[in-house]
């Protein structure tokens, strides 16, 4: 039952969201043109790590944001994996209200600012958004909740959510990515006394290690993780559950429930001729040895190979991100190499737009048969075949078809390979207990329980591999049933 206080938050709240809504008419909002992105440019971002898109003003923002027609029942909302209250935050940004803004977006979301930039809002909430009914620009969502997230920590006065009482109760979050950031806050705010253990020496998982910071800053990140500090969130890097530390250990230690998000590190290859020579990696390699171990910068010793002529398999945001970090490490040439056609391509579209302005070479409809390599082992070139697109697929997708005896030959001297991921197979060879399905990841419930009762997972662990918001929605809903799960002990 909701306090007078709520009550009477809810009628103030009605009351300015009414005057907002009368003071321009319906027609009049949907006449307003979508905001454009200001974007660095592609000559001199290429060749540095300046990020790619660079914010709306506060006037923009708040003329993107009277777009917004406050719908009666927001169908965005339902569109979004961690339910944010769409309509009140774009309203308090069209009354001017950032500080407002942000805080009702950080009720339910962990991480806006990261939301903001690497969410794909095209497929999720903007998708839902009423305008695409009369075939207009949907309301740009992201870049309003990365322009609020943007704005509050720039102001300094950065909210903290509302924390209950303490618990007295331990819960270990096992991974720093997405969804064990969002666990963790999650529980947090519930009042829970919880530890965040990560196997790398840096907290933020893939946000860290996979996401190039042309795209994602790791002071964004860091800003992030700062706040689940303050929430009393504890983190400890370079521990390994299931080696340097067993589940039940820390149960020894009175820790009463786990969350395994460990994510999905574990690299695919093509298992084609050649794919064992020097000069070829996975993506998942690269980016890490890039991004996470300053591969680029002078000032440290990590090795990584600086090819002329780089070519990267795949078609997804990764594939996007090894391109581009390619570009920047200073190769003449870079090559996109896809099975299907562009239109497939499971890449955001901001994505392909930005590696395109960037000069990146997209060869669709190929894929690599065959590596050669020179007289040392290392590659110099591949074989690729020609493909047409033929049948739908289970997931709607044409299947790319060989075209007989189409063969090309491609010079190259770096191959990042960037085919999709395996689930992280550490918890589940060091735990057998916890069943696993035929693809390795872990089983899970509704309530995303495993079939051990104190033990649930979420994110790319149990997915196989999907979006950063999609593992957040996980780590919110896990938070949930962990509660349900010890306070009904």
């Amino acid at each position: 039952m909701a306090t007078i206080q709520e009550i009477r938050k809810a009628q103030r709240d009605e009351e300015w969201r009414k005057q907002v809504r009368d003071s321009i008419k319906a027609k009049d909002r949907m006449a307003i043109e979508r905001v454009k992105m200001h974007e660095a440019d592609p000559e001199k971002r290429s060749h540095s790590y300046v990020e790619v898109n660079e914010g709306l003003t506060l006037d923009e923002a708040r003329n993107e944001a009277k777009r917004c027609l406050d719908c009666p029942n927001p169908s965005c909302v339902t569109g979004c994996p961690v339910e944010i209250n769409i309509p009140t935050f774009i309203k308090n940004i069209e009354r001017g209200e950032i500080l407002e803004a942000a805080k009702v977006i950080k009720e339910t979301s962990t991480l806006p600012a990261v939301c903001g930039r690497v969410c794909p809002q095209e497929k999720q909430c903007e998708s839902q958004c009423v305008y695409n009914k009369s075939k207009k620009a949907p309301v740009a969502i992201g870049y309003l909740e990365r322009f609020a997230a943007d704005y509050e920590r720039n102001s300094g006065k950065a909210a903290l959510p509302e924390i209950a009482a303490k618990k007295g109760i331990k819960v270990a979050v096992i991974g720093s990515g997405p969804a064990g950031l969002t666990c963790s806050g999650e529980l947090a705010k519930m009042g829970y006394d919880v530890t965040v253990f990560e196997a790398l020496h840096e907290i933020g998982g893939v946000l860290k290690y996979g996401i190039p910071e042309f795209r994602l800053p790791n002071d964004i990140v860091d800003f992030e993780i700062n706040n689940l500090k303050k929430m009393g969130v504890k983190f400890e890097a370079d521990v390994i559950v299931g080696k340097t530390v067993t589940m039940d250990e820390l149960r020894e230690e009175s820790f009463k429930a786990f969350f395994v998000g460990s994510g999905a590190g574990l690299p695919r290859f093509m298992n084609i001729p050649g794919e064992n020579y020097n000069g070829i990696m996975s993506s998942n390699e690269y980016l890490t040895r890039v991004n996470l171990m300053h591969a680029a910068d002078s000032a440290y010793d990590t090795p990584v190979i600086f090819g002329k002529n780089v070519a990267v398999i795949g078609g997804g945001n990764t594939a996007m991100d090894s391109v581009r970090t390619a570009r920047r490490l200073g190769a003449e040439r870079v090559m996109l190499i896809y099975r299907r056609s562009e239109a497939e391509m499971p890449a955001r579209l901001e994505e392909i737009h930005h590696a395109k302005e960037e000069g990146i070479e997209f060869h669709t409809l190929c894929n690599p048969v065959e590596y050669l390599a020179d007289e040392k082992g290392r590659v110099c070139a591949m074989k690729v075949q020609r493909m047409e697109l033929g049948e739908p697929d289970e997931k709607g997708r044409r299947k790319p078809v060989p075209i007989e005896g189409a063969i090309d030959e491609i010079a190259t001297d770096l191959v990042v390979v960037s085919v999709g991921v395996s689930p992280n197979p550490m918890i589940p060879n060091s735990h057998p207990d916890i069943k696993t399905t035929e693809r390795g990841t872990l089983e899970a419930n509704e309530g995303l329980q495993t079939s051990v009762s104190d033990v649930f997972a979420g994110g790319d662990i149990v997915r196989g591999g999907a979006t950063v918001i999609l593992a957040m929605g996980d780590g919110r809903k896990a938070a949930a049933s962990i509660d349900n799960y010890l306070q009904s002990k």
